[in-house]
């Protein structure tokens, strides 16, 4: 196993009600948040702050099959996986019968002490949380459907709260718990095999002149930038700043990070599905400037300190946006009918289309101007 080294970054303060409960220590302690990257890392802080609280106990994290190698990066944090086989309600992974039946038994038998609904509101994700039998079941309960906790099934429960930031969201959740280790700062593990990928993968590039990394793609079509005006950036920035353009994409990016590549009349590195997650933030802190749509790796960002401005569109603003505003900037333009939760627009994309590259560039100058190193 490759050596790990710990990034910690910039505290933002936020005030969490605490109450110290339960009385006696749990020794199994259940997460559930089978969620994406991004909702993942905003969940770091609140993990933090269990673990913190109740050392002694193992904390499972039981999440979608991809956040295996989350649990490895934070094995400080989560000491066991478990994959989310599906359970009724939820979306997130399909329903098969029988592997469902098997998943619930395993789960329940496991005889978890306490459970963490961290999955949403609870309209759905409060019945699988309870179904794990814990002695004690926390989570957020959605007011429409339920008055308090006990009509939610909990043992301790808030209504979940709207306008609010998504790690404030996880933080006061836990707090519940008597955890009062509760700051907001973001981080993410590195193994020494992520900076030496990242090293090969930068050969090519020179360490005199600036570095930017443009990130057009996203699992959420709605969510994209026009890739024509990411390729307007680009361009300008080589032209103004003497800066090399690398292209990131994860898998299934490809097609839209080629897309920027033929608009642009700089030479550009295309690291499109050539990079690990590890790989990213470690490329990421070689650069100069990362500008991204709101995505997970916009995140990533954050947690490795690189300067980095995310170009929001549908998603909810004041829930997902940096809490740390000096390196980490954002461009958007408010309309009328943002947030939605459309995967594609069925209008004319105006929150992203209306924001040209020069709301863009004016940023990038800001986060620019005196900085060239990698």
């Amino acid at each position: 196993m490759s050596k790990l080294s710990e990034l910690r970054y910039r505290v933002v303060p936020v005030s969490i009600p605490t109450s110290s409960i339960p009385r006696r220590k749990p020794q199994r302690i259940a997460v559930f948040r089978a969620l994406q990257l991004g909702d993942m890392l905003l969940s770091v802080p609140a993990l933090r702050a269990l673990r913190q609280h109740f050392p002694g106990a193992e904390i499972t994290l039981i999440g979608l099959p991809w956040a295996a190698s989350f649990v490895t990066r934070y094995a400080h944090y989560i000491d066991r996986f478990v994959e989310f086989a599906g359970y009724p309600g939820i979306d997130e992974v399909p329903i098969q019968a029988q592997r469902v039946e098997r998943f619930l038994t395993e789960q329940r038998a496991y005889r978890y002490d306490m459970g963490i609904q961290m999955h949403g509101s609870g309209r759905t994700s409060n019945s699988f949380a309870r179904f794990l039998n814990a002695n004690t079941t926390v989570g957020y309960y959605d007011r429409q459907i339920v008055r308090n906790a006990k009509q939610a099934g909990l043992t301790h429960g808030l209504p979940y709260p709207d306008g609010i930031h998504e790690i404030e969201r996880n933080l006061r959740l836990v707090a519940l718990l008597g955890c009062t280790q509760c700051d907001t700062r973001l981080e993410f593990p590195l193994f020494e095999d992520d900076y030496a990928e990242a090293d090969a993968l930068l050969r090519s590039i020179s360490r005199e002149r600036p570095v930017i990394a443009l990130h057009a793609g996203s699992r959420v079509p709605a969510r994209r930038w026009p890739t024509a005006s990411f390729a307007t950036v680009g361009d300008a920035l080589a032209q103004r700043f003497d800066a090399q353009i690398l292209l990131t994409g994860s898998s299934g990016d490809e097609r839209t990070v080629e897309d920027v590549a033929r608009q642009m009349r700089t030479p550009v590195l295309n690291l499109a599905g050539k990079t690990s997650l590890g790989t990213l933030a470690a490329l990421l802190m070689r650069l100069d400037l990362f500008i991204s749509n709101d995505t997970g790796p916009s995140h990533v960002a954050c947690a490795v300190d690189c300067p980095s401005i995310t170009i929001f569109g549908p998603a909810d603003f004041a829930r997902w946006r940096p809490l740390d505003t000096s390196r980490h900037l954002t461009v958007r333009h408010p309309v009328a009918c943002s947030p939605c939760g459309y995967r594609e627009c069925p209008i004319d994309h105006r929150c992203l289309r209306w924001i040209e590259p020069q709301d863009v560039l004016a940023e990038a100058q800001q986060l620019l101007t005196g900085k060239i190193h990698i």
